[in-house]
């Protein structure tokens, strides 16, 4: 999809992003009767707009499509007059379309000769893949090892004098006991194994009591973790009993890593003398697996490495008019130098499905496409839902009314640059360039599909703003407005406001995001997320989560 946002910035009350529009986005409150200039012709507005909300340029009678993007993004219910609000009280979903601005062969490539022959400092696998992080795992294959990776986790943090959490449990006490009672503070440790980025743990809910295939999908999403490009190997625990048995675990990382070159314990609890048995194993294995994962450090490799996952969360009504088509210059960009991205959340995909045919390098690639998303629908109709819910209240309280006004916004992501493959859930990535990956339009859940596809860094756009992170992968978060940057920057790593003021233009902060990805992936740069420890990671159970 084309944008045209350059065409029509500045220091604006309003926006029309694309020629073909029939509304425009309020870039701040306007009160009724606001006069707005589009295109030379001038209207009153017929209500007080709130800004990120959208209102029309002509007046709408019941059936007519509201259009956006130069896509179909709803229909109206009720006569709107021109100059009035977009809402979910006259508008519905709609994925009615216009005809496919891309055409198969027809991607322009953007210039990227400023970052020919650039590289990052990763780190080289066995396998001949190129991680941006170096991490040990340690996974649980079923629930009830919850309470046991958590002990792993609050003995290693000991052991290792890393801590994520000092500051605050210093802040606990100061608050329960007073100032006086404050331990010192002891001076930082040296880092006994300065190549490793850390350990990280993983839980979660499923391994028994849900069907086979849950729990062929669990070991499926594991082993995509345990053979990720960032993690040097694993510790995995076991009860023994649960229906994910490490012997599927097995044989989903041989089908990952037929040579066996990624290192990986398996500790069962049932078969153990005693819990501290078991815990004393577990820690000499991650002990052992830091000491060889040490021995790996950064080297140059070129770009084409990089696999950079797309994501948004927290969505508001400039999502899609400046972090979201920033994120997808980056992504071209990337693809013309012969790296790698995916664009997931299939129901934020509803209504734009025709586009992103349109993209696919093949009849088969295109055909998968609409079979994955076909079946995705008909799964959610099954149990009385639909992708026309996925809009969460927040998302429309700013103004994104509809499922295809949303999407339209989200796909954004994906750049224009065309489909090589489509994955299903769990499935790696095997083509480099632009691969569409079916998950859920839930932020953790598709994030952790992400990674578990390969993405070896992740940059998550938002307008409301969201703490999300992964346990392998890097994720950049990128906010679609300056207030949201400047009230969250804690945890937001870069501010795509300067689209919507007309202040920079998407090509060259594209380039300054992509220099960030790069220092990201290089070690050289630290995302928020991974400064706060923001680990996050739930398995989809292939049910509907919209």
């Amino acid at each position: 999809m084309s944008q045209t946002i350059a065409s029509d910035t500045g220091h604006l009350d309003s926006l029309r992003v694309h020629a073909a529009d029939n509304v425009r986005v309020a870039l701040k409150d306007l009160p009724a009767g606001t006069e707005i200039d589009d295109d030379g012709q001038p209207f009153p507005l017929a209500e007080a707009i709130r800004h990120k909300h959208k209102f029309t340029i002509t007046a709408l009678e019941p059936g007519d499509t509201v259009i956006m993007y130069g896509v179909t993004v709803g229909r109206a219910t009720r006569p709107i007059a021109r100059g009035g609000a977009i809402t979910t009280e006259n508008t519905e979903h709609s994925t009615a379309t216009t005809s496919p601005q891309a055409r198969r062969g027809s991607w322009q490539a953007p210039a990227v000769s400023r970052f020919q022959g650039a590289t990052f400092d990763g780190y080289h696998r066995p396998d001949g893949r190129v991680g941006t992080a170096n991490v040990w795992l340690v996974v649980p294959l079923v629930f009830c090892e919850n309470r046991n990776i958590e002990v792993l986790r609050q003995c290693i943090a000991d052991a290792l004098g890393e801590d994520p959490y000092r500051d605050y449990k210093r802040l606990a006490r100061e608050l329960l006991h007073g100032q006086a009672s404050e331990e010192p503070v002891a001076p930082p440790r040296e880092r006994l194994f300065p190549h490793v980025d850390g350990v990280r743990f993983l839980t979660h809910t499923l391994g028994c009591g849900g069907t086979d295939a849950d729990a062929q999908a669990l070991c499926e999403l594991l082993a995509g973790y345990i053979c990720h490009p960032n993690v040097a190997g694993a510790t995995v625990l076991s009860l023994g009993c649960q229906k994910a048995q490490i012997e599927m675990l097995r044989s989903a990382v041989a089908e990952r890593d037929p040579q066996g070159l990624r290192p990986v314990h398996y500790l069962e609890q049932q078969a153990s003398i005693s819990e501290e048995a078991l815990i004393r194993q577990a820690l000499t294995t991650i002990f052992d697996g830091l000491a060889e994962a040490n021995r790996v450090e950064r080297r140059p490799a070129p770009l084409s490495e990089l696999v950079i996952g797309v994501e948004c969360g927290g969505s508001d009504g400039f999502s899609g008019l400046s972090a979201n088509p920033l994120v997808g210059a980056v992504i071209d960009r990337l693809v013309a130098l012969g790296g790698s991205g995916i664009l997931s959340e299939f129901p934020e995909l509803c209504g734009v499905e025709h586009e992103l045919i349109a993209r696919c390098t093949d009849d088969a690639v295109a055909e998968r496409f609409a079979a994955l998303m076909d079946a995705y629908q008909q799964h959610a109709a099954r149990v009385g839902a639909d992708f026309s819910m996925n809009p969460s209240p927040g998302n429309i309280r700013d103004g994104l009314i509809t499922d295809a006004m949303k999407s339209a916004g989200a796909a954004k992501k994906g750049g224009d640059s065309p489909v090589v493959d489509v994955l299903d859930y769990t499935e790696p990535l095997m083509r480099k360039g632009l691969n569409l990956l079916c998950t859920p339009g839930n932020d953790v859940e598709s994030t952790t599909a992400l990674a578990g596809s390969g993405a070896n860094l992740i940059l998550f756009t938002t307008g409301l703003g969201t703490p999300t992170g992964n346990p392998v992968t890097p994720v950049l978060k990128i906010a679609s407005n300056s207030e949201l940057a400047l009230r969250m920057s804690d945890v937001i790593d870069f501010d795509a406001g300067p689209i919507i003021r007309g202040e920079e233009p998407i090509d060259a902060l594209a380039d300054r995001l992509l220099e960030l990805c790069i220092d990201a992936a290089s070690g050289r740069y630290q995302p928020r997320a991974v400064g706060l420890a923001q680990y996050d990671f739930i398995p989809w159970k292939r049910g509907v989560s919209l």
